[in-house]
């Protein structure tokens, strides 16, 4: 989700790049607070659970950000966000891919206006996808 964080994505199951993403949510909810959390990222009581329990995949990428955000050495949410995305619209130019060939790369299992919406955030995205999606591209790049 972050750039740089991630450096090996493409070389990691999706799985496994959602379990790392796993672990820098649940490290920064156990950092923080589950309270100072709630707080401030208006989010519900019990998504912030599921963060702090490592249970993300059906949870959205803006949640995620959201609770990135309460980290002070963090960007807020909004940047988080940008970065997010731009980390997978960038991947697909540097792979020279467009959203059929992400599409058919990951057995349609998204369609590619499906794939084009969520990854300019027009729709919700969730982190097993964002995680599919990243580790495809990323794997793609020359």
């Amino acid at each position: 989700m972050l750039r740089g964080e991630f450096p090996e994505a493409g070389e990691q199951s999706p799985e496994a790049l959602l379990a790392a993403y796993a672990t820098v949510l649940t490290e920064t909810v156990d950092s923080v607070g589950v309270d100072a959390v709630v707080e401030a990222s208006g989010l519900d009581r019990g998504v912030v659970g599921a963060f702090a329990d490592g249970d993300i995949a059906d949870r959205t990428l803006e949640e995620a950000v959201a609770v990135l955000a309460t980290d002070p050495d963090r960007p807020d949410a909004d940047a988080l966000q940008a970065e997010a995305q731009d980390i997978l619209l960038m991947g697909m130019t540097t792979a020279v891919m467009d959203v059929e060939s992400l599409a058919s790369g990951l057995d349609d299992r998204l369609e590619p206006k499906e794939i084009q919406q969520k990854i300019e955030g027009r729709f919700p995205i969730t982190l097993e996808e964002y995680a599919t999606l990243h580790s495809h591209i990323e794997g793609e790049k020359p």
